[in-house]
């Protein structure tokens, strides 16, 4: 489950005009037209941790804070998109001229931004062959066909579910709109949002569930070149109601979208405080063979044991290398801004070694383009 920030105002921006480039150099304001041969597709919610990112890699990044002329500018010079965050309530775009009206606000914005286009994310449950089934593939189609006329180059992406399969009810016509924008962006974390079987701790996005999901994308002919793997740069932190001699931490029954138990009994948490936390944990860090991903144990101050399941580089390494072997389209993260870009040296090892796990040598980012 995908905390919603506050929508981008579809309003120009106080901190830029249409007619005055807020970069040092005019051509610094030109839309990116280049298709990196991979993308690196990164999520910043604001701040300034995009100065402390591995520019060597990242080709896209999307806007989820504030507007920030600075990190615009700065994208730009190193040959990477800048694009807007794009949500709406469906009820609100069944009308062909209320979703037009969205479109339009919304490619107003990113021209007086200077964007290079918008990342559709809209997480709403809907039921197939329904109303906002097809006004949801609508608005994909005339947002792509409208950015794309109005900003030469301009990238439109749209978030899916780890999986096709009516994940959190999530009914969408995956093929058409694959066939409409430029990538999905595939969320491959909060993979239990809907636990069916025991209400149990376990891992973010295992292994074998992740890429399976990936299969079932391609198997329904959607181009591998469409798909961005989706990391998460988090993990969840579960308080165990039962911890038993082998491990496995009970967790309170939190139903999401029908299902009786959900990752919602636990709590997200950046990757820079669990490598602080881990250090004094009981367990330290611990693998789990069949979900191939790391985790640890550690008791509060109360005495109670919580169970914290993650990525690491280790379990992105081998994801990653599902990207490489299937030829999809690139990799990217939620979100960006959960590293420690502080000047601890150990720190900067472990983000050096996360930004690393996502690119094999042979996707390297060729030259910046400004």
């Amino acid at each position: 489950m995908w905390i919603a920030l506050p929508l981008i105002a579809l309003s120009l921006s106080a901190h830029v005009s249409a007619n005055i480039c807020p970069c040092a150099r005019e051509d610094l304001c030109e839309p990116i037209r280049h298709q990196p041969a991979f993308e690196v597709f990164v999520f910043d919610v604001g701040g300034k941790a995009w100065k402390f990112y591995d520019w060597t890699k990242v080709t896209t990044v999307a806007a989820f804070g504030q507007f920030d002329a600075e990190l615009m500018c700065y994208a730009h010079s190193k040959g990477a998109r800048l694009v807007l965050k794009g949500d709406v309530s469906l009820s609100d775009i069944v009308d062909p001229v209320n979703r037009t009206t969205w479109i339009q606000g919304n490619v107003q914005l990113a021209k007086s931004q200077f964007m290079d286009g918008i990342n559709i994310d809209i997480e709403q449950a809907v039921e197939a062959e329904s109303p906002q089934y097809y006004a949801l593939t609508a608005l994909v189609k005339e947002t792509t066909v409208s950015f794309h006329k109005e900003i030469p180059g301009s990238q439109v992406s749209f978030d899916v579910a780890w999986s096709p399969k009516c994940i959190d009810k999530r009914c969408y016509d995956y093929v058409a709109i694959a066939d409409s924008c430029d990538l999905l962006f595939v969320m491959s974390y909060d993979e239990q949002s809907q636990i069916w079987g025991d209400c149990i701790a376990l891992a973010n996005a295992p292994f074998n569930q992740t890429l399976t999901a990936y299969d079932q994308y391609i198997s329904m002919k959607i181009d591998p070149k469409k798909l961005v793997m989706g990391l998460p740069w988090y993990g969840y932190d579960y308080t165990c109601l039962n911890f038993s001699k082998d491990g496995v931490c009970s967790i309170p029954k939190v139903p999401f979208r029908g299902a009786p138990c959900s990752d919602a009994s636990g709590r997200q948490i950046p990757y820079r405080i669990m490598m602080k936390q881990i250090n004094s944990s009981m367990s330290g860090r611990l693998w789990d063979d069949n979900q191939r991903a790391p985790y640890y144990n550690y008791k509060d101050t109360e005495g109670r044991v919580h169970q914290v399941w993650y990525d690491d580089p280790e379990s992105i390494a081998l994801k990653a290398a599902y990207v490489a072997q299937h030829g999809l389209k690139g990799i990217g993260m939620w979100n960006g801004n959960l590293l420690d870009y502080s000047a601890d040296p150990i720190a900067q090892q472990q983000t050096s070694d996360m930004w690393n796990a996502l690119t094999p040598s042979s996707h390297r980012k060729t030259a910046a383009v400004s």
